[in-house]
């Protein structure tokens, strides 16, 4: 049978939720969740199921469903940033006038936001009362990193969907499945950081291989130095430049490409903290008797730094995580965080 939610990596409470709601939806969804995790997947899935006169019970895929997956449905509207960073009132000026309209040839018709959280507020009040009182043919699909992203009233009249990392497991096995060795799988894995998007975009890239090692190596090359601090960031970006390069396909404007690239950089620079916050939380936790996740390296080497300061570094690693997030200078965060890491406090 043919699913419009068939090949989806992980997220089967998210996606059994939503096959409840096609046939009753709210007027509004909220996809929120960590870059490349699968939310705007999903949300284009559930608009596919949405407009589907078999709400995509079917053997063979309709071609309500194949229009929405290809991207020309009549009845979808994917509202993108204008320039390089957001939604602005007069594209939700213009929401608002098209909400007012029959669907085309569906019963319904679907706004999808693929970045709803570049909205200006000005934007946001503007579709804020089409939100309070919609035509029962509209459902509006936002797709966000976190409700934070909106005024609350505009979250509040959202049905929030929040879609979480995949398992370390789930995500080799789908890898497998789709015709990559266990060891390359479980590489491409720990790269993504349980993001399928980000997954699937580096499968067979060599680079993916070295990028934990990269990350790895860095409390071994630490000094207090802001010199070498500089230095160490600057390697990071320009390895981790491949990855991006790769991830992202240049079949897109000039604008989109740049902010998918942004992404995909600050997917990758978490992804690497996080493992690099993985080495100091082993060496705490060794010093202490409990257990490690990196097995693989030298115990040895976790006695280089106190339990103490190990806990210390871990926490201004996580620090440098809510600043990349924040969209902060990161090769900026990266040399400060080096140097301070091999300070003495």
């Amino acid at each position: 049978m043919s699913d419009p939610f068939g090949g989806v990596i992980g997220h089967e409470r998210v996606v059994d939720l939503l096959r409840r709601e096609v046939s009753a939806p709210a007027q509004a969804y909220l996809f929120t969740g960590p870059d490349s995790v699968g939310k705007g997947t999903l949300a284009v899935r559930f608009a596919a199921a949405l407009l589907c006169a078999e709400n995509g019970g079917h053997e063979v895929e309709c071609r309500s469903c194949r229009l929405v997956r290809t991207g020309v449905h009549p009845d979808v509207s994917v509202i993108e940033p204008e320039g390089a960073t957001s939604l602005g009132v007069d594209q939700a000026r213009a929401v608002v006038t098209r909400a007012s309209l029959r669907p085309v040839e569906s019963d319904r018709s679907i706004f999808l936001f693929p970045e709803a959280g570049s909205m200006t507020e000005q934007a946001a009040n503007a579709l804020l009362k089409t939100l309070e009182e919609p035509t029962a043919s509209v459902v509006f699909l936002l797709v966000a990193e976190s409700e934070d992203d909106f005024p609350a009233t505009v979250a509040s009249r959202c049905r929030t969907i929040h879609v979480g990392r995949v398992p370390l497991a789930t995500m080799v096995t789908a890898l497998e499945g789709r015709g990559m060795d266990r060891a390359a799988a479980e590489g491409v894995a720990i790269v993504s950081g349980g993001r399928p998007g980000l997954a699937l975009a580096l499968m067979g890239q060599p680079e993916v291989s070295r990028f934990r090692e990269l990350w790895l190596a860095i409390p071994a090359q630490v000094t207090p130095h802001p010199g070498d601090g500089q230095r160490l960031a600057s390697g990071v970006l320009a390895e981790i430049t491949p990855l991006v390069d790769q991830s992202v396909s240049g079949d897109m404007p000039k604008e989109a490409l740049q902010r998918a690239r942004r992404r995909a950089e600050q997917s990758l620079l978490v992804n690497g903290l996080e493992i690099l916050a993985s080495w100091y939380t082993d060496s705490a936790s060794l010093q202490m008797g409990g257990p490690v996740r990196n097995t693989d390296l030298a115990l040895g080497s976790f006695t280089d730094v106190s339990p103490r300061k190990a806990v210390a570094s871990a926490e201004k690693i996580l620090d440098a995580v809510v600043d990349i997030q924040a969209n902060l200078r990161r090769e900026l965060v990266l040399a400060n965080l080096f140097a301070g890491l091999g300070s003495e406090t």
